[in-house]
């Protein structure tokens, strides 16, 4: 009998993180754009028990995300989704953070969400960017929510000459990431099956470690040290929440986005300036 898959696209430490507190009764099949990244997660993941399988993925390309959900398919059906996949404001350029951080998260969820099993659910690491922008309008927002998907980049404010640099980029997808959510937990519901996201603050990993040490890093250590938490965040404390939400305890929740950042947004906008 077919164990039923747990899709994990990012080979990174929060979704590795995941992956391990919750993947030990699924196939899970880790999805990166590059190979020996998930190659590597998968290994770590076999060594330590579970039955975890690698492929290669871009969450850029519409063709490559149903080609991977056809390669997890042949595990069994799909039943929990973890995308932990981005691109950091200083890793690339406003086009590339739109593309994949925005564009490719709407249409995983829309893909997998064709083919998501009842009692199916999903959880899409936003970050706390998202809400320190300034307030969109309520046509922006709803645009981010529910323009098909082919549309999204030709959105006027998403123009890039309209876009200051990457770190507003970033903020804007993730905004789209979680207007997305709460449209797409709609139609996932129409299958029994539930989405949410997770908002992280500083998460010591390496996509962090290059915001560290970039030309924001400055910015970022003065963030998290004056948070209320005082520190940056570990990839098993976002798993936590992970756990809530795609189990049984989590049945109510849907279409939502919790905010793990050690107070960090609440210090920015309420804190000592």
């Amino acid at each position: 009998m077919k164990k039923q898959v747990m899709l994990v696209i990012g080979a990174g430490q929060i979704s590795q993180a995941i992956a391990r507190r919750l993947g030990a009764e699924y196939t899970i099949v880790v999805g990166d754009k590059n190979f020996n990244h998930a190659q590597k997660i998968a290994q770590t993941l076999l060594e330590a028990g579970f039955d975890a399988k690698p492929t290669t993925m871009d969450l850029a390309s519409r063709t490559s995300i149903r080609k991977t959900i056809a390669f997890a398919q042949t595990f069994g059906e799909i039943a929990a989704l973890v995308n932990g996949a981005g691109l950091s404001p200083s890793q690339a350029s406003i086009e590339d953070i739109l593309q994949v951080d925005l564009y490719g998260t709407a249409v995983l969820l829309e893909e997998v969400g064709k083919v998501i099993t009842d009692n199916g659910v999903g959880v899409i690491i936003s970050s706390q960017s998202g809400h320190r922008m300034p307030a969109l309008t309520p046509t922006q927002d709803k645009a981010l929510a529910i323009t098909p998907t082919e549309n999204l980049l030709a959105l006027d404010f998403l123009q890039p000459e309209k876009i200051t640099d990457t770190l507003k980029a970033y903020q804007l997808a993730k905004r789209c990431n979680e207007k997305r959510v709460m449209a797409e937990a709609i139609n996932w519901s129409q299958r029994g099956a539930r989405l949410n996201a997770i908002a992280p603050g500083i998460i010591v990993t390496p996509l962090a470690l290059d915001e560290f040490n970039g030309p924001r890093g400055d910015f970022y250590k003065k963030m998290f040290a004056q948070s209320p938490a005082g520190r940056p965040g570990t990839a098993d404390e976002v798993a936590n929440v992970a756990q809530l939400l795609m189990s049984p305890q989590g049945a109510f929740i849907t279409g939502a986005t919790f905010l793990i950042d050690g107070g960090a947004t609440a210090n920015y906008f309420y804190g000592q300036k």
